[in-house]
């Protein structure tokens, strides 16, 4: 983003400040030259390249992100005083400009840099909304869509859902150019090449903060409905098992049972509701293949108290843990109840 890094330069210029500019989850867009004595805080923005949690949560209870204009936050142990400049367009934080002080930085002189502190919010704010295109025709039901809207597209792509906070607005241009994007579907969108899907991923799931669902790749472009598909499918996982990011090709199981009606899923997960408190050693010994050594580890109890579980477990279910077809039906039925 030259044209910010340009806005960056000049307002640290004017000011005679060290100058840093990040978005709204507190991840680094552009900094400028330092000037003065620096803290640990800009030494970790710009080498880290976002702030901590606890340096976000410092900063925030100072009322930044509902602020109408600069916010003086004063120096403590170890952390400069610095001001803050909420980049705001149209009603909506995009981002913050942060200014260290030593004790030059009038009101008069921040007045100074105020048509360039708009510029900056008015260019992320075109960043995030430029970068979003339609993607309903290529995730559509009808094929003869799908193959229009897929035109123009090369393989092999790769399908992203995650879950978006009412109001909230994400660093979506620091995303790489060739990422597509849709915010207006049932869950924001992410069409993205094959090669880019791992780090892609993490870098949503970290600007949201929620689950990020993620398809398997399509060769053909015409076929990233059925990533998308998938997507959907990956992210109910994800939220399920409280996991931060999902990938389709890793679920196993989950990819059959997602695709369940609920009805269906509700009926197979009552196989387990006896269990109660017992659900979660049961699950433990049939992921480790009925190895009452390995699951005695894992749950952290002796084999005997094992033995024992396992035993009230066959009681309350009337199902034969010793026998393979009971112990695919309650393990089956342990995966549904998480959906």
């Amino acid at each position: 983003m030259v044209h910010v890094q340009e806005l960056v330069d000049e307002i640290a210029r004017l000011l005679d400040a060290s100058v840093t500019l990040e978005d709204r989850s507190f991840q680094l867009v552009a900094y400028g030259a330092q000037s003065g004595d620096i803290d640990a805080v800009r030494e970790e923005v710009i080498l880290r390249r976002r702030a901590t949690d606890a340096t976000r949560a410092h900063f925030e209870a100072y009322g930044i992100a509902t602020a109408e204009g600069p916010v003086r936050i004063p120096a403590i142990a170890g952390v400069l005083g610095r001001v803050c400049v909420p980049l705001r367009h149209k009603g909506v934080t995009y981002g913050y400009l942060w200014l260290l002080d030593s004790g030059d930085l009038t009101d008069d002189r921040l007045k100074t840099v105020e048509p360039l502190v708009a510029r900056a919010a008015a260019t992320l704010a075109r960043e995030s909304q430029t970068r979003q295109v339609p993607l309903d025709d290529l995730f559509s039901a009808n094929p003869d869509t799908r193959a229009a809207s897929a035109a123009d597209l090369e393989g092999p792509l790769v399908a992203m859902a995650t879950r978006a906070a009412p109001g909230q607005v994400a660093a979506l241009w620091t995303l790489p150019h060739d990422v597509r994007i849709d915010l207006t579907l049932t869950h924001p969108a992410f069409l993205v090449p094959a090669a880019q899907a791992r780090d892609v991923a993490r870098r949503i799931q970290d600007m949201y903060g929620t689950a990020t669902g993620v398809g398997a790749s399509r060769q053909d472009a015409a076929d990233a409905w059925e990533s998308w598909r998938e997507a959907l499918g990956a992210l109910r996982v994800a939220e399920a098992r409280k996991i931060p990011i999902a990938y389709w090709d890793d679920l196993g199981v989950y990819r059959y049972l997602v695709k369940l009606p609920h009805s269906e899923l509700a009926a197979l997960a009552a196989e387990a509701a006896p269990l109660g408190e017992l659900a979660a050693t049961v699950e433990c010994y049939l992921d480790h293949g009925g190895h009452v050594q390995e699951t005695a580890a894992a749950l952290g109890v002796h084999r005997q108290t094992l033995y024992y579980r396992l035993g009230r477990a066959a009681e309350a279910t009337g199902l034969n843990l010793a026998d393979g077809r009971d112990r695919l039906v309650l393990h089956l039925a342990l995966k549904a109840s998480h959906l």
